[in-house]
């Protein structure tokens, strides 16, 4: 995607009346909170990535955890994979958040995008009323004319040695002309109850601030803190034949059988053998049984 001019008139922030402009204050006032996870929230109107971005402000040391920045529009958004992530301005909510997990071994830190997309999924379940899914990693699902369709993404990266900045980018009122893929899909196009995206980023960071209260204080623990659980109930992965592109050219072939204790996708294959991934491109081959 080409920045546009900031002189053009046609970059009003107003210039699109179905996807106004983000509430920065009402969103500072009603999240940032003393006691609270999230200690600061900047909403600015474009950047090449959020994440960029904050993680090289936790670098410099100029923010603490639970920093929160928001862009009206990306121009080098990433997936995993270094995959580019883009969408016309405002028609999307895309936000990164540095957490420090210091009372959590490091060995669990895999763990925070996989939370991530429980507390995303959940909040946008209860604020947007649209039916969501995970897939594994880091994808989040929706149904658009009896399709699955990807409506949101998440990438974490380590900020420095003490934290993990993620990135969260959901289409939100991407119509089906914008769509940069067949695959692909937003919350409008799967039926929304609203795409007003103030309410919708607060429930989001608000489900997130309470699963990671809760896994913190379980020590990262998956199955103390629930999120094992929850992230294999709500996983669409699971019970489906996949293929799974690994490093290397490699691929793996069977059925997602089950999430393991550190996160990783478990692949049983004809010959019976069992394959936890930790990282790969997952294909589904055929719909959940």
């Amino acid at each position: 995607m080409t920045p546009r001019d900031p002189a053009d008139p046609n970059d009003s922030r107003w210039s699109d009346l179905d996807r106004p402009p983000l509430n920065g204050t009402a969103l500072r006032r009603g999240l940032v909170r003393e006691g609270g996870l999230w200690t600061e929230l900047e909403v600015v109107q474009r950047t090449g990535s959020t994440n960029n971005d904050l993680v090289a402000r936790a670098a410099a040391g100029g923010v603490a955890e639970g920093a929160v920045l928001v862009a009206e529009e990306q121009t080098q958004g990433r997936g995993r994979l270094d995959r580019r992530w883009t969408a016309p301005a405002r028609s999307g909510l895309f936000f990164s958040v540095l957490l420090c997990p210091a009372e959590v071994p490091v060995a669990r830190w895999g763990w925070l995008p996989l939370l991530t997309g429980v507390a995303v999924a959940t909040g946008l379940s209860r604020a947007a009323g649209v039916d969501t899914a995970l897939k594994w990693p880091n994808d989040l699902l929706v149904t658009v004319g009896g399709e699955e369709r990807k409506a949101g993404g998440i990438l974490a990266e380590r900020a420095g040695d003490d934290g993990v900045v993620v990135g969260v980018g959901v289409n939100v009122t991407l119509r089906a002309a914008e769509l940069p893929v067949p695959q692909a899909g937003s919350l409008s196009l799967a039926g929304a109850v609203t795409t007003d995206r103030d309410p919708l980023l607060r429930a989001m960071l608000r489900s997130l601030e309470d699963w990671y209260g809760r896994w913190r204080s379980a020590g990262g623990d998956p199955l103390a803190s629930g999120l094992q659980e929850t992230y294999a109930a709500g996983c669409a992965t699971l019970g489906r034949t996949v293929r799974a592109e690994l490093p290397g050219d490699r691929a793996v072939v069977g059925e997602a059988v089950a999430l393991d204790g550190d996160g990783r996708l478990v692949i049983a294959t004809q010959e019976g053998i069992q394959h936890p991934v930790s990282a790969a491109d997952i294909i589904h081959l055929r719909p959940a049984s």
